[in-house]
């Protein structure tokens, strides 16, 4: 099967699952106080095949079919897997530095892992058109990086209640698909480094917004 089918058809299975079994989500969402206080790890990766709704889901799994194919292509499926789970790791590592001191400070979603795949596609062919059913024309894919980007910086800078979707880990998980093409396709990387500055606006205010101005953590 093909290896981003099978991501794609683990993550719907278990976020189904989860979403008629609340007690699923309680147990391995990304959880602060879970994590640093009882040591529960694995949450920083289960928290990655887990969403808050049908939407949440249907728009990660649609940026990553769209996206994912060109990683592969380019790195193999051993470095979708790298750059994928990776992501998800380091975003939610992000998160947890971020909101160490907010111990009730929870999320779910693969929003890590798609920041990683979109990053390193966009190093390789930026200009990607993307045809959403609803809009006639093709999307240039450093346009979608920005506006997928734009919309998640947005949500975690005006966070809704009981939002619980890790919009915090985009920056991890950006960063090590952005790394990881970088050092395997370091002149694709380069050419392309307008439109990968592009797509960072969001990730770049934000990281302003947390590092600099403190106004998250």
């Amino acid at each position: 099967m093909n290896i981003l089918i099978l991501f794609i058809a683990i993550t719907a299975i278990i976020s189904f699952i989860a979403f008629n079994n609340p007690a699923i989500t309680e147990k391995y969402k990304f959880s602060v106080g879970a994590i640093l206080h009882r040591k529960e790890y694995i949450r920083l990766l289960s928290s990655g095949f887990l969403h808050a709704d049908i939407m949440h889901l249907v728009f990660n799994m649609l940026t990553l079919y769209f996206f994912a194919p060109i990683v592969i292509q380019g790195f193999g499926n051993i470095g979708f897997i790298i750059v994928y789970l990776g992501a998800i790791l380091l975003g939610n590592f992000l998160s947890l530095y971020i909101y160490q001191k907010q111990p009730w400070y929870s999320a779910v979603g693969a929003s890590g892992g798609v920041s990683g795949i979109l990053f390193a596609s966009i190093a390789l062919i930026p200009d990607l058109k993307i045809y959403l059913f609803f809009i006639p024309i093709g999307i240039p894919g450093y346009i979608f990086g920005l506006i997928y980007f734009g919309y998640s910086v947005y949500m975690m800078l005006n966070p809704r209640a009981h939002d619980n979707i890790g919009h915090a880990a985009h920056l991890g998980g950006a960063f090590l698909g952005l790394i990881y093409a970088v050092i395997n396709a370091p002149e694709h990387a380069m050419q392309n480094g307008i439109y990968i500055g592009i797509m960072s606006l969001p990730l770049i205010y934000l990281g302003y917004e947390i590092f600099v101005r403190k106004r998250i953590g």
